[in-house]
């Protein structure tokens, strides 16, 4: 923003006949800015810069202050640095400030007394005589020369004696105009906020040699004398100080001062102080880290003012996962992994969209998908990268790359994401294009330039970095060497010969990218030029992310690039395209992202329109400009320093503001150009704790490429490769699936903010501990409770009450509401009624009193980083015998596994103690010990089961059996207690005997056989339990659930024994304690599983039907196991390609408890039972596993179908089913 010169300003009027304005700005010349001695001129090379007549600097416009400065500081580089450093907005100020204070002077002069400065001389005269004086000013001449005395055009006394254009005075020479200079070079030097300039005007070698001190104290006295002026009233000397004397210390705060109180004296010189005023701000201004700077709570005090236009989500939107992903290094650790060459999207494997898709994932962020900028890539060769790619950031047009196979390869995984429920997302760069992109090849008026470069230190003689032979592109060059980063970069019209410097992007919190182009939003043409490709790619993505959208905000562009009269821009030099407030809003009417909401709500209505937006924006973006989520960077970075009252506040802020606010936040636990999660939060306790957050707060949560796998490497943007060899670390991948992959498929319970409320945990003396996040949310009826300590110490108190939140009602009105935790969660008054809940990463259920939470809240006791969240929250009523009621005293406020089972546990406590102490802990162990010495496997059983001990369980069982035993055999009052315990004991010996014949058959050497000419066959029969997993515990656990067996009837009565020992919950007893007893989980529960389906088929192989055995055949099997739905569901039976299949592991393991149950109840001989599983398996190997093969291959060697087809037992439901 040029100004004229006074040299051109004169040319101007004396060619419109204005000869009198010309000579008055001829004469102001003389008088004009601060002075520069000869010496410092002579020093720093200053000869040629813009010197007044009268000797001092004449700026007449910025780019000459910028390079008045640059002289003297490549003057002071060339000394080694030990020179001073200027910068050219206080030059600039120095400048301006003399300028005004000398048309302060002129206005006096003007409106006052014309004669005043030679009464200033008159006075001097007085005090040092006329000789004194003419030798004070000529020695001032001589140290402060004029330009033409300088330049030896005119001798000291003989510009001295001349007599300026318009003189005001009656008498000669220009004693009166060096008088005026001489007292301003006083200012100059007494100024404090000049001082680190002193170099230029010193004034100590001119006291040196005359009276100045003297001279001035007289002429001052003689302008204190005349009438006062200007808005205070004071003498002309004091009018002077007046700046200096309110701001000492500051050149900006001197300008302020002039701009505020000397308005009408400045006239038209406002518009150049205020530019003055910016220069210097833009100086002065801090410069921070990259990034989104100091986060703090917001307040949304400004948004009051703002109108609400959330945009409507589609229903999917609530519920979106996002994985990031950087595709060119993605795409090269899938090819590393699966050892093959995935380079194109297209390739990316099914497996890895079926693992994305099973952990809870259905957005998909692919970073670096468009075609990049070749400049860009050049440029990081030049500076020492050759494997780099070009910035994801820095694009050269909105098409997807050719390296990753273009639209085609694109298309194919979209297809495939869909089919797993995935969408893709894409990076949309509003803000700025590569400094070789299309538009700036074809379009270079879309973006911010300028004619000439804004620094005079600015070059540019490098590499041409276009790659079009019609025009060229120069990056300034001290960028390639680390010394500065330049605003702007050179573009050469080759046809045209046109050459324009176009700003860089930036963001105006640190250096600019320097391999972009900044686009100018005040240009109608670039917004819809913008808006374009927006819209295109909102027609391919049904999720958009924007990047640095927040720049594009009007206060923003504003700030960064069109600042207000006065104030600096953000970014160097744009101070000088300052606009006024109309100016600017008639150039940008709107904002142009509601403009691009509504644009996109008409034309692409299923698409998410996701913003990055910081510095305190968030909230305008989603309430005011309509985007559907916006980034929450004060999740991460407060979550990260433990700065919990300040996170705490933001979600008391927000929700008492307007709750649909948090509901569309991004929350995050690092960003692509942030270190990454596991940097910032570790891999332990605290890295869940916040994770689980992230998972269960409102809004949308984004993961980070590598978080999952506990990658360290933080992948830059032009990065084609990871450069770390890094695995995933499973059992941080472990702890990601157990506790944080279920809290993401219930992302319904979390993601809104129509049940959201925030509690405060309240300690014993009453204070809050701001360190723990409680909150509850929920979806219909269900509820869900959140609680983390994001500390190392132990939290312990009580949640009572919401915090204060605005209530939206459904006739527009607006309330400030809180409500209980009971209310929260769903509770209703009312006596004998609990609540119930599952603590989601342990999966245990806890059991609460309604009445007590109602009245006095939730205690809440948390260890360091502890996080527990509560799902499955119901309430019941109590049954009349008061189980609940019992249970919950029983817990005393601790967890079970399960709440039926620690009812039972409860109910059947007598029960479970007389069984636990009939099979001890040592009779679960025998099944895994190694072989005995002969005949050691009996006197073991005999000490693992007591005899005392079992008949005292068969009385207690047959109690707690009651009625449902529908038989005789146990009732006392048909038999007399002698004779029923006399049936209790032979129950018990029978018990005895079978698991006697049972331990032997799990020892290869055991000598316990029913008949030595088997002792082969049962040494195969043996080795086949102890190669089947599972099988010496379901023999074991089925000798243990022979007492059962005994009560319902012996063998007659499986199907009895099997209700009752499933109503006992016996198989998960026998789990219980094969754990206890150093099994396997998965073994113990298959084991309890088997041995009580087992259980309720005893007739099968035992009693007066156990002959079925022997003629049973391959097929009769298959068709009764067909009929059995409990049993087929064990086998792993299932249908597949038109057949029916058995699980062979499964088959295995009930082949060989049948058999091993078949003799140790039966009777049977070994040798049959083992010719029977050679039969068996023969048949099934035969058929492949496939059971209608099986009834097939039978069916053709015997047409009439076998009688024990005829007996098979009646088809069972699986248990629970009706």
């Amino acid at each position: 923003m040029g100004m004229l010169t006074n040299r051109e300003l004169v040319i101007r009027f004396r060619s419109l006949g204005d000869v009198h304005r010309a000579r008055r700005i001829e004469s102001a010349a003389e008088r004009y800015e601060f002075h520069v001695s000869k010496s410092a001129r002579d020093l720093y090379g200053l000869s040629g810069a813009p010197f007044s007549t009268s000797g001092g600097v004449v700026f007449a416009d910025y780019g000459q202050a910028r390079a008045f400065a640059a002289r003297i500081n490549e003057r002071s580089d060339l000394a080694g640095g030990a020179g001073p450093t200027v910068k050219a907005g206080a030059i600039n100020a120095m400048a301006l400030i003399d300028e005004i204070l000398h048309a302060v002077c002129d206005m006096y002069r003007q409106q006052v007394d014309p004669q005043a400065f030679w009464k200033a001389v008159t006075g001097s005269d007085i005090a040092v005589g006329p000789a004194g004086t003419r030798t004070g000013l000529l020695t001032f001449t001589k140290i402060f020369p004029p330009s033409a005395v300088y330049e030896g055009k005119d001798t000291p006394d003989g510009w001295l004696d001349a007599t300026p254009p318009d003189a005001t005075g009656t008498r000669p020479g220009r004693n009166a105009v060096s008088m005026e200079e001489l007292l301003l070079l006083r200012l100059e030097n007494e100024n404090p906020a000049f001082g680190p300039y002193r170099f230029l005007f010193d004034d100590r070698p001119l006291k040196a040699r005359a009276p100045v001190d003297p001279m001035l104290d007289a002429a001052e006295a003689a302008l204190k004398a005349l009438p006062a002026f200007g808005p205070d009233g004071l003498d002309l000397p004091s009018l002077l100080r007046a700046p200096m004397r309110a701001s000492p210390h500051s050149l900006a705060g001197q300008l302020a001062y002039m701009k505020r109180h000397w308005g009408l004296l400045i006239g038209d010189r406002m518009a150049k102080l205020l530019g003055g005023e910016g220069m210097l701000d833009e100086e002065e201004r801090p410069v921070f880290p990259a990034g989104p700077g100091p986060v703090r709570a917001p307040t949304y005090a400004s948004l009051d003012h703002e109108y609400e236009r959330f945009s409507e989500d589609k229903d999917w939107m609530p519920r979106v996962v996002m994985m990031a992903k950087s595709a060119l290094v993605w795409l090269d650790q899938l090819s590393k992994a699966y050892g093959r060459d995935i380079r194109t999207l297209d390739a990316i494997p099914d497996e890895e969209l079926d693992l994305l898709a099973s952990r809870g994932f259905n957005g998909l962020w692919l970073i670096g998908i468009w075609e990049r900028s070749q400049a860009s890539r050049r440029i990081k060769e030049l500076c020492g990268n050759p494997e780099a790619a070009a910035s994801a950031y820095s694009l050269f047009d909105y098409e997807i790359a050719w390296e990753l196979g273009g639209w085609s390869a694109l298309e194919a995984l979209r297809h495939k994401a869909a089919a797993r429920g995935i969408r893709l997302a894409a990076d949309m760069v509003p803000n700025h294009t590569g400094m070789d992109s299309a538009w700036v090849r074809d379009r270079p008026d879309l973006f911010i330039r300028r004619d000439v470069p804004p620094f005079p230190s600015y070059t540019y003689s490098g590499e041409n970095l276009s790659g079009d032979g019609r025009f060229g592109l120069w990056l300034e060059d001290h960028y390639y060497d680390r010394r500065d980063a330049a605003v702007t970069f050179k573009r050469v019209d080759f046809r045209s010969g046109a050459t324009s410097y176009i700003y860089h992007g930036n963001d105006g919190t640190s250096m600019p990218w320097n391999d972009t182009a900044q686009i100018d939003f005040l240009n109608p043409a670039a917004r819809e030029a913008v808006k374009e490709r927006i819209l295109h790619v909102a027609r391919n993505f049904p999720i958009i992310r924007f990047d640095a959208a927040m720049i594009l905000a009007k206060r923003s562009l504003r700030r960064l690039w069109y600042p207000e009269p006065g104030v600096g821009g953000s970014i160097a030099s744009r101070f000088e395209s300052a606009l006024g407030t109309e100016a600017f809003n008639d150039a940008m009417p709107a904002e142009f992202w509601r403009e691009v909401v509504d644009m996109c709500a008409a034309e692409a209505p299923e698409t998410l329109l996701l913003a990055e937006a910081f510095w305190m924006m968030e909230g305008y973006f989603v309430r005011t400009l309509g985007m559907h989520r916006v980034y929450n960077s004060a999740f991460m970075n407060m979550l990260k320093e433990k700065k919990n009252a300040e996170y705490r506040a933001t979600i008391k802020n927000t929700i008492e503001f307007d709750k649909d606010i948090l509901k569309r936040f991004v929350n995050f636990m690092n960003n692509p150009d942030e270190d990454t999660a596991v940097a910032q939060f570790g891999k332990d306790d605290h890295y869940f704790g916040v994770c689980s957050m992230m998972s269960t707060m409102p809004g949308l949560p984004m993961f980070g490429h590598g978080q999952i796998e506990g990658f360290t490497e933080k992948y830059g943007m032009e990065y084609r490769r990871a450069y770390k060899d890094e695995q995933p670390d499973e059992g941080f991948v472990r702890r990601h699936e157990h506790e944080i992959v279920p809290l993401l498929k219930r992302r319904y319970l979390f993601s809104g903010v129509e049940e959201f409320l925030l509690y405060d945990l309240v300690r014993n003396d009453g204070s809050v501990d701001e360190n723990t996040f409680a909150y509850s949310n929920g979806y219909g009826r269900e509820r869900a409770l959140v609680l983390f300590n994001n500390a190392w110490e132990r939290s312990q108190g009580t949640i009572r009450r919401s915090n204060p939140f605005m209530d939206k009602r459904s006739d527009g009105s607006k309330a400030t509401t809180t409500r209980s935790l009971a209310e929260g969660l769903g509770l209703r008054q009312g006596q004998n009624r609990f609540m119930l809940m599952t603590e989601a990463k342990s999966g245990l259920r806890y059991v609460r009193r309604s009445e007590d939470i109602i009245h006095g809240g939730l205690s809440v006791s948390l260890e360091g980083f502890q996080c527990q969240v509560f799902i499955d929250i119901t309430e019941i009523q109590d049954d009349d015998t008061g189980s609940y009621a019992a249970l919950c005293d029983s817990l005393g406020g601790a967890g079970v596994p399960d709440i039926g089972w620690a009812l039972q546990d409860l109910a059947l406590a007598e029960l479970y103690r007389a069984w636990k102490t009939a099979f001890s802990p040592e009779f679960f162990r025998l099944a895994e010990e190694e072989p005995a010495a002969p005949g050691g496997t009996a006197t073991g059983t005999k000490a693992a089961i007591n005899r005392e001990a079992l008949v005292a369980f068969l009385s207690v069982a047959a109690r707690f059996a009651g009625g449902d035993l529908g038989t005789s055999a146990v009732e006392p009052s048909v038999e007399t207690a002698a004779v029923l315990a006399r049936r209790l004991e032979a129950m018990a010996d029978a018990c005895l005997a079978a698991s006697e014949t049972a331990f032997s058959m799990l020892r290869a050497n055991s000598k316990g056989s029913p008949k030595a000419k088997t002792s082969a066959a049962h040494a195969a029969l043996s080795a086949r339990i102890q190669e089947t997993p599972s099988a010496a515990e379901a023999i074991a656990g089925l000798v243990a659930l022979l007492p059962i067996a005994q009560l319902a009837g012996a063998l007659a009565g499986s199907a009895k024994a099997q209700a009752l020992a499933e109503s006992w919950g016996m198989a998960r007893k026998l789990r219980e304690a094969f754990v206890a007893a150093g099994v396997d989980y998965a073994i113990a529960d298959r084991a309890g599983s088997f041995a009580v389906a087992a259980l309720g088929r005893l007739e099968l192989i035992a009693g007066e039907k156990a002959s079925r055995l022997k003629t049973l055949e391959p097929g009769a099997a298959a068709e009764a196991l067909l009929a059995d739905d409990e049993a087929g569901t064990l086998l792993g039976v299932n249908r597949w390609n038109g057949e029916t299949w058995i699980a062979a592991e499964r088959y295995r393991l009930a082949s060989t408890l049948f058999g091993a149950a078949a003799i140790v109840l039966g009777g049977s001989e070994t040798a049959k039972v083992e010719k029977k599983f050679v039969e068996f398996d023969a048949a099934l190997l035969d058929a492949g596993w496939s059971l209608d093969r099986v009834i097939a291959a039978t069916a053709a060697l015997k047409p009439v179908a076998p009688e024990p087809k005829a007996q098979a037992i009646a088809p069972r439901k699986q248990p629970g089913k009706e």
